[in-house]
């Protein structure tokens, strides 16, 4: 909550993308803060696409296939044979794209009607199948499995990091997907109202989803064997795709066989469900890049295409190799750990009081007040944990791994070396700019209000249509959407 309150806070107050949000807050030397952000989003939209794309191809087998799958090494044979197929992957990643593409070009409006009725369906499939992966015989062993800690485990930095890190992609905090939605909203939007009820509904919808899961997976595998052993199914299910990504993709299909015809209905529409909820997170993120590259003078078709085209080609990996896919997964989601941290680093630099004060409850108009209690959230307990975690991750990766200098797809070594060339890449970029001496932001640094000028905290933009009106002085600056 804490993370995904700055997010809206910084978006509807500025009116403007990660870069120049930090420009305002902290000054032209500390753009490249904002530039990290951006880039961690642009990594992750581009191999998400990828899993979008598995998701168009399932919703394919599922009408085209003679009958689902009904076992787990049926469910695993047909997600070999695609995602050990480059031209299937790569196929179903140019589908999402051009997609995506369309709703760029042609109006999210479309997207935003089908998923008002896709999105609650999908809760529906979701409700049902969970009520009746609770029959199934053996669905216990499962749950109980399932609420039973290893204790052991709690001492491995590698399991708060990933849980971290997806809770975080989950929600959208750090992806700055929230903050560039915050643009297009006015001062009576609930930020604060959102900022809780957006990860205590995400949270709840993945704790019926691992339990439907896991009944699923158990009662599928003790009734083929009997004598399999709860640590035999957990290596089965950690073997289900990079990340376990795989798991929806095996066992989904397999829960749904149980139901024949009816059966074959649902999981076209559960699939159906995903693509377009898929899509909708897709846009979001490709969006982050597209209005961080609009402030800078780039035409809007331009920087759709470029975007697409550039999304599709760091992706193009991801879809060609798994390796890829979870190297990519594992050093960008973990990167969201970063930009939670440099989040709550512009809050500190800028005063956290006067943050809560004039950013959050001052420009909010019939929102909830935010306590001060968040200061000490925000500056002490969020930073802490970030830095916490990613430095015991790495100490116990070295301590643990006697060849830790080896790179490999999933070592810490691989993901600290991406991150130190692109952090060197965005700071040298944010220092020419500086050198050459050349605003990039002359227009578009207008927009929204100024965090160091109290005049500008009552000029509210108003939405008419596709554009923002910013009234300044006598005169007034438009932005289209």
């Amino acid at each position: 909550m804490p993370v995904i309150l700055v997010e809206y806070a910084i978006g509807r107050f500025t009116k403007n993308s990660p870069l120049l949000s930090y420009r305002k807050f902290m000054g032209n030397y500390f753009v490249w803060l904002g530039g990290w952000i951006v880039v961690t989003a642009f990594f992750i939209s581009a191999y998400y696409s990828v899993i979008i794309g598995w998701c168009i191809y399932y919703f394919f087998i599922s009408i085209a296939f003679k009958e689902l799958p009904t076992t787990e090494r049926a469910g695993m044979e047909i997600f070999d044979q695609f995602s050990l197929q480059p031209q299937w992957p790569v196929t179903c990643q140019i589908a999402a794209i051009v997609l995506t593409g369309a709703f760029l070009f042609g109006g999210v409006k479309w997207i935003e009607r089908a998923n008002l009725v896709l999105v609650p369906l999908l809760l529906l499939i979701l409700i049902f199948t969970f009520g009746w992966s609770l029959t199934r015989p053996y669905s216990e062993v499962g749950i109980k499995f399932l609420f039973t800690p290893t204790w052991e485990s709690f001492t491995q930095p590698s399991l708060w990091i990933a849980a971290a890190s997806q809770n975080a992609f989950d929600t959208g905090a750090g992806l700055s997907v929230l903050l560039t939605y915050a643009t297009y909203m006015g001062r009576s939007a609930s930020i604060t109202k959102y900022s809780l009820f957006i990860p205590m509904m995400n949270n709840l919808v993945s704790l019926y989803a691992s339990i439907t899961i896991f009944s699923t997976v158990f009662s599928t595998l003790i009734g083929e064997d009997g004598a399999m052993t709860r640590s035999a199914i957990l290596q089965i299910m950690q073997k289900s795709g990079p990340g376990s990504t795989g798991l929806t993709f095996t066992w989904i299909p397999v829960l749904f066989s149980n139901f024949g015809t009816l059966g074959r209905v649902l999981c076209a529409l559960f699939f159906l469900c995903l693509i377009f909820a898929g899509l909708s997170s897709l846009l979001a993120n490709i969006q982050v890049y597209v209005l961080a590259a609009k402030e800078i003078g780039v035409p809007h078709r331009i920087a759709v295409t470029s975007s697409l085209l550039a999304c599709f080609a760091v992706g193009l990996p991801s879809a060609i190799k798994l390796e890829v896919l979870e190297n990519q997964d594992n050093t960008w989601g973990y990167a969201l750990i970063v930009s939670g941290l440099i989040l709550a680093i512009l809050v500190v630099a800028y005063n956290p009081l006067r943050f809560l004060r004039v950013i959050i409850n001052g420009f909010g108009m019939s929102d909830w007040t935010v306590p001060v209690i968040w200061v000490a959230i925000i500056t002490v307990i969020v930073p802490g944990i970030c830095v916490f975690l990613i430095v015991w991750w790495i100490y116990d990766y070295i301590r643990d791994t006697e060849h830790w200098y080896e790179v490999t797809w999933t070592s810490a070594t691989s993901t600290l070396i991406e991150w130190l060339v692109v952090l060197t890449a965005i700071v040298i970029i944010n220092l020419v700019v500086l050198r050459v001496k050349r605003d990039l932001y002359v227009k578009t640094k207008r927009f929204g209000a100024d965090p160091h000028d109290p005049e500008t905290y009552t000029k509210e933009p108003v939405v008419v249509g596709d554009k923002i009106w910013v009234a300044e002085d006598s005169n007034c600056s438009v932005r289209t959407l």
